[in-house]
């Protein structure tokens, strides 16, 4: 195997992160659904990266409640319908080049919203994971182009097909995350092998 490594200058450095759907309120009550593929886990606590200028960053400002989906690798298109949306209006002037406003993105997207347990936003249906949450902290980024949430998980919502039965685990063989790697989408492919921390191994 070569072992020289090149230079290079990516214009984005998304190696490889799971895509979330978040669903937060807007100010006249209504919700906003938005694509993002930053995000990382701690405990109970979710990291998320947004843009500063999008109207999810704005809400939490001032509406903490959330609910932080995970699509299934075949929702792809779905999430991708929702990319050139935004729920500011007019539009930043940051966003992309034919970005424009839509009010109604789960009809846009062809996803349908379900009633949350504990907090105002509505999860979205069809998503395997659903995580209910309330950003304890939204602040700026060292670049000063995004925010940086701490979201709170107080409720956990699992297709049952994804969970080992007769337990509270995750099946990480039957639950592949949608991923978006440097601008493409991916699902998992067949699993390697798994950390002696492992509360899911199956015997053979």
């Amino acid at each position: 195997m070569n072992t020289d490594h090149v230079t290079i200058e990516p214009r984005i450095l998304y190696f490889g992160t799971p895509v979330v759907l978040l669903t937060t309120e807007n100010p006249d009550g209504s919700c906003n659904l938005a694509p993002m593929s930053s995000a990382w886990a701690l405990g109970n606590v979710i990291v998320l990266g947004l843009g500063r200028d999008g109207q999810t960053a704005h809400n939490l400002t001032t509406r903490p409640d959330l609910v932080i989906n995970l699509p299934a690798p075949e929702q792809w298109r779905e999430v991708e319908r929702l990319a050139p949306l935004t729920g500011r209006s007019p539009v930043p002037a940051s966003k992309q080049h034919g970005c424009r406003f839509e009010p109604d993105k789960f009809g846009a997207a062809g996803l349908r919203a379900e009633p949350s347990e504990r907090v105002r936003p509505p999860r979205v249906a069809g998503c395997p994971l659903q995580f209910e949450a309330r950003a304890v902290s939204v602040r700026p980024d060292a670049s000063g182009l995004f925010v940086i949430v701490e979201a709170a998980v107080r409720v956990v919502h699992a297709d049952p097909r994804i969970v080992v039965p007769g337990t509270q685990h995750v099946d990480p063989g039957a639950w592949s995350p949608l991923i978006y790697n440097f601008r493409h989408y991916f699902g998992l492919g067949s699993e390697l092998g798994h950390s002696y921390r492992s509360e899911t191994v199956t015997q053979s």
